[in-house]
């Protein structure tokens, strides 16, 4: 039997700081030097390491990764999106990482069905008659190892497409404007802008924010076709730390809206989007703790904002306000604050206007007919439903204020992603497309359920599991290997959904579970704000308790359940492996944010003022302070006996640097020499992994070969007759 390969050990080099009267020292900090050749051999050595020790998986990952691309129907289309006199829809294509965005003129102006493309249409062959490619994203990616299409969007004549890339990973993207028309690119070159662009209501100008130095977006620039980046004008600056900024458009297209955001206040300013030289007006000055967003709307054939905000109460109201500077005193409410009912957006077209809702755990959609009344305009109220335990449903592909259709998708644990047009005359939905899983897979051979575990202070926390029918035994009690996915962070909720790439686990007898644990939104605002700052507690509190509810109840056992997680939930997989290793047999952690006091205490560093209200100010505030230092989970590293950790990052993460797993990994070695720990690196990516869907494949399927290893199903092969 080969010996086992001996780790990297990274050399310590004590640096003491004190803060509040606290002495800390940090022996790995060294390792933050990213261009140090020492520093580079290390994370090398890392990798090597690491696929030293997997090196038995390597024909699990190649199985995992055909099951995936089997599964995938590799030469695919998306359902056609109206906008103006356009149909634009995306396409895949076998072989290809990245596809094609294209577009075909609209044959009958008065017709909002989606023409339905050729599926097997081929590379060189047209999808649909009159075919345009906008973008070519295997071209644009060429030979780089890493590509981001940022965003990209169409002019207002429909003859100019601007486009965002990243070929690093940083996320600092370079926009360019294509010509229609011709194919031809214009001179117009912008870098350093994050994401994409606004344009303006004339295809003469548009839009676009850029970073400070910490990565904050602070600036929003208005640009005017053919002319030099540096002659840009700024329209807007936010000069405090807390603040992101960012520009977007109605989507009646009357007005260009600049918001200014913390993690619990906001601002709007509002141009004239007709106008290439105006300027923005404040709606309602910023007052500390209220969060709101503005649309416009036609209300009985007059101008109004839609004002979502919080003043009222933390599950929002949905209010009206003329389109002027208004305080939120002159706000009139629309859908009043229901303690029982989280309205998370609205959207507003010209007959109808569409709310997202969260209810009852899960997101649904919610209409409001409008009627030509200004003083009543709402005439009818009603929620779409789907049905299922587990479905997840909400609003997408509506970029047309005209439109008198409504397009939802549905997704569950079990079912695919589905697209349906709602008529809003009849309520009848069409399938208009559920995503393909090739080699026949039936959700009737999986099941999907909702159980609930209590926390130390007897809150009930929402679990969410599936599995492949029959593999808990014939009484449906066996105990069999679960992954327990966690993030809790930011009030973003982890809903139910399918993955097809799943399916290799289900497949070999384990279950999937997501704990929904307190800091998401899976239960409204009151759900966030019990699992932050001095709160925080809860979160980590809440995962043990579902992994322990999970074993108790006999779902599985503690040597079979493994913890994943990623960026904040990465937080969450550290500071359990520290309060609670015996609950898990094994622990994945993404880009996770592990070394989160350090991270906090340097506000040269991106995102950590932005983030004080969501975690804390430890330097200017000693109860914070003390509050991150009590889980940060580097600062809690102790010789206990943790279940094998699998730690993977991306060296150009600029959100949660690559440093933060690397020193946690270190330390983990030095302080529990039992600990069975690796550490992989991706040398070309960001914060959201690697590029290009095949190369996404293998990624995974490296995590899942290492899970099913850790679960005691590496050498298990999926059942005859299965989805495959």
């Amino acid at each position: 039997m080969p010996a086992t390969p001996t780790p990297p050990v990274a050399a310590r080099r004590p640096v003491t700081a004190v803060h509040h009267g606290h002495s800390r020292t940090d022996d790995y900090d060294w390792l933050r030097a990213k261009d140090d050749p020492e520093v580079l051999a290390h994370l090398e050595a890392e990798n090597e390491h690491t696929q030293a020790r997997t090196a038995h998986l390597a024909d699990l990952r190649q199985q995992i990764f055909d099951e995936i691309k089997a599964r995938t129907l590799e030469t695919d289309l998306s359902v056609p999106t109206r906008v103006r006199g356009f149909w634009y829809y995306g396409r895949s294509f076998e072989g290809k990482q990245y596809g094609a965005s294209c577009r075909v003129r609209v044959t009958d102006p008065d017709s909002w069905t989606p023409p339905q493309p050729a599926e097997a249409a081929q590379p060189d062959e047209p999808a649909l008659p009159g075919e345009e490619v906008l973008l070519d994203l295997d071209a644009l990616a060429g030979e780089h190892e890493f590509f981001s299409l940022g965003g990209s969007s169409i002019s207002p004549d429909d003859n100019l497409l601007a486009y965002a890339t990243d070929v690093v990973g940083d996320e600092r993207y370079t926009v360019r404007v294509k010509d229609l028309t011709t194919g031809e690119l214009l001179a117009d070159e912008l870098t350093g802008v994050l994401g994409g662009v606004t344009w303006g209501g004339t295809p003469d100008h548009f839009y676009y924010s850029t970073i400070d130095e910490t990565w904050r977006p602070d600036k929003v620039w208005r640009h005017r076709l053919g002319t030099e980046q540096a002659d840009d004008e700024l329209v807007f600056h936010e000069p405090d730390a807390r603040y992101f900024v960012g520009a977007g458009r109605t989507r009646s297209r009357r007005y260009v809206v600049i918001v200014a955001s913390s993690k619990n206040t906001s601002e709007f300013h509002v141009l004239d989007a007709t106008d290439p030289a105006a300027e923005p007006w404040c709606f309602a000055a910023r007052e500390e703790g209220i969060e709101y967003s503005l649309d416009h709307a036609v209300l009985g054939g007059v101008d109004t904002f839609l004002v979502l905000h919080n003043a009222t109460g933390p599950e929002f109201e949905l209010a009206t306000a003329p389109p002027r500077p208004t305080p939120r005193t002159e706000w009139v409410p629309l859908l009043a604050h229901d303690p029982a009912v989280r309205l998370e957006d609205v959207d507003a077209y010209a007959d109808h206007l569409v709310v997202g809702q969260r209810s009852d755990g899960l997101p649904r959609v919610r209409i409001l007919e409008l009627g030509p009344d200004p003083a009543a305009p709402v005439t009818d109220d009603w929620l779409v439903d789907f049905p299922g335990e587990l479905s997840t449903s909400g609003a997408g592909g509506n970029p047309s204020f005209e439109q008198p259709t409504v397009r939802v998708g549905m997704t569950s644990m079990i079912e695919p992603s589905s697209v349906y047009d709602l008529d809003l005359r009849t309520r009848e939905r069409t399938l208009l497309k559920q995503a393909p899983v090739l080699g026949g897979y039936d959700p009737a051979d999986y099941e999907e359920h909702r159980v609930w575990a209590t926390a130390p202070d007897g809150v009930r926390v929402p679990i969410s599991v599936v599995h492949r029918r029959g593999v808990r035994g014939a009484d449906g009690t066996e105990p069999v290997p679960l992954l327990l996915y966690g993030y809790g962070a930011y009030e973003t909720s982890i809903d139910p959904y399918f993955s097809a790439a799943r399916l290799s686990m289900l497949d070999r007898g384990a279950a999937f579970a997501i704990a929904h644990v307190r800091g998401g939104g899976e239960l409204g605002r009151h759900w966030y704000d019990d699992g932050k700052l001095a709160h925080k507690q809860h979160t980590f509190d809440d995962f043990i308790a579902c992994a322990r509810h999970l074993v108790a109840t006999g779902w599985t056992t503690a040597d079979v359940l493994v913890a994943e997680g990623a960026s904040a939930g990465g937080l969450l997989m550290g500071a359990v492996a520290n309060q609670a290793p015996d609950a898990f047999g094994g622990i994945v952690t993404t880009v996770p944010f592990v070394d989160t006091l350090t991270s906090m205490l340097d506000a040269s560093l991106p995102l950590t003022v932005t983030e004080y209200d969501e975690w804390g100010n430890p330097e200017g505030d000693p109860e914070a302070y003390d509050l991150i230092a009590s889980y940060s989970p580097y600062d809690n590293v102790a010789d206990l006996p943790y279940p094998p950790i699998l730690a993977e990052t991306s060296i150009n993460d600029t959100r949660v640097l690559y440093v933060e797993p690397a020193k946690w990994v270190a330390k983990l070695r030095a302080t529990a020499p039992e600990a069975d720990v690796l550490l992989r690196i991706e040398m070309a990516a960001g914060h959201g992994g690697v590029s290009g869907r095949y190369r996404a494949w293998h990624d995974r399927a490296f995590s899942l070969a290492w899970i099913l290893d850790r679960m005691g199903l590496a050498g298990v092969g999926i059942p005859p007759n299965d989805s495959l």
